[in-house]
């Protein structure tokens, strides 16, 4: 049998690989099939929690801004093409803290975010709360005056229930976040 080392599969550091065992039917032609335990490498990015972090300057005001993304509905303009809508007003604040939303993407089930925080013209907090392939899922949006215009500090912090998903999606998602902020026009 053939060792794989890290060196071999181009690893740059010891703290980039996890070794997990996996069941696997081994089989050559004209042998019997047998059951056996090997070790299986697993890039530490498919099963670590991903970061997306994007600071975007904007020529309006944080209330513009603010009153913009924290409307639920709005927010289908970054997250496209997923449908968005509001299923709950919030306690004491139509966007506020408890306010949910459904989010759809495509043909794939839908799944529900929730507001944790909520500071007028500074912060919205959220989660994801029921339905999603993700866990673990945190998302920040931080607002601040800037000059005449206003600053957004974007981040979501998310890991996959499958190994390997959360990988996939980071990037998907960070791409069409920042697409859908560069075309913001209020």
């Amino acid at each position: 049998m053939q060792r794989i080392s890290r060196d071999s599969v181009g690893l740059p550091c010891q703290g980039c690989a996890l070794a997990r065992p996996a069941l696997v039917f081994l089989h050559r032609p004209g042998t019997l099939a047998r059951l056996s335990t090997v070790s299986v490498l697993l890039l530490e990015s498919s099963v670590a929690l991903q970061r997306i972090d994007i600071e975007k300057r904007f020529p309006f005001s944080v209330e513009k801004l603010f009153a913009h993304l924290s409307e639920h509905e709005n927010l289908a303009e970054l997250f496209k093409p997923a449908k968005v809508s509001r299923l709950r007003n919030g306690d004491h604040d139509r966007n506020g803290v408890g306010s949910v939303r459904k989010l759809r993407v495509g043909p794939g089930p839908s799944f529900e975010e929730t507001v944790t925080a909520f500071e007028e013209n500074r912060l919205i907090e959220y989660r994801i709360t029921r339905g999603s392939p993700l866990r673990n899922h945190f998302g920040r949006m931080q607002f601040a005056a800037d000059g005449d215009g206003s600053r957004l500090h974007y981040t979501i912090e998310f890991e996959g229930k499958v190994p390997g998903l959360a990988a996939i999606i980071r990037p998907v998602l960070e791409q069409g976040i920042r697409r859908g902020l560069d075309k913001l026009h209020l």
